[in-house]
């Protein structure tokens, strides 16, 4: 199965985080982060489970854009 990664760069290191299991990772470079947060992954699912609603599913992954001066009343 295949899972998405949604990687920034910190302060220090790249923070890497997968929405399917909101499980998140670091690593000072972007591999390492990846690699990491595929390791946190797999020990997420070892002990908890895959979660019902992403079994057999494909993710759909969307950019969208929100204007910088839309703020909440």
């Amino acid at each position: 199965m295949e899972f998405t990664a949604i990687i920034r760069k910190g302060e220090k290191q790249f923070v890497a985080l997968c929405p399917e299991v909101d499980v998140v990772s670091q690593g000072y470079t972007i591999e390492e982060a990846l690699r990491n947060l595929k390791e946190a992954v797999e020990l997420h699912i070892e002990e908890m489970g895959l979660p019902e609603e992403f079994k057999g599913q494909e993710a759909i992954i969307a950019r969208f854009a929100v204007d910088e001066s839309a703020k909440a009343a």
